[in-house]
């Protein structure tokens, strides 16, 4: 199943393969070394980079900060999937609103391990 995005020119795609790139090459170097600690499932980086296959580089990268801020000893954890669909409310002059900036969002679950 292909995640990626039908939209958008060769200069998005080419930028969305660059952001995923670096985010491989972080995941497999730094983060292996300083240890793997993400509050959430999937890691910080596995949900920027499924973002921007899904919806591209710009609304992607700005999913992906979103959820970073949200990584932190006082924010939410748990299970925090990409949205299904990009916010109605999200524009590309607007993009901080793709992102979900707190952790509303996530359900908690009495019954989770």
């Amino acid at each position: 199943m292909s995640l990626r995005r039908e939209e958008g020119g060769p200069i998005a795609r080419a930028a969305g393969l660059l952001f995923i790139g670096l985010i491989r090459i972080y995941r497999y170097t730094l983060s292996a070394l300083i240890g793997r600690q993400c509050r959430y499932l999937p890691t910080c980086s596995e949900y920027t980079e499924d973002a921007i296959r899904r919806y591209g580089p710009w609304p992607g990268l700005w999913m992906g900060m979103a959820r970073f801020s949200r990584c932190n000893p006082l924010g939410a954890s748990g299970f925090d999937p990409v949205p299904d669909t990009l916010p109605e409310h999200g524009r590309w002059y607007k993009p901080w609103r793709y992102g979900r900036w707190s952790g509303r969002h996530i359900a908690l679950r009495p019954d989770a391990d």
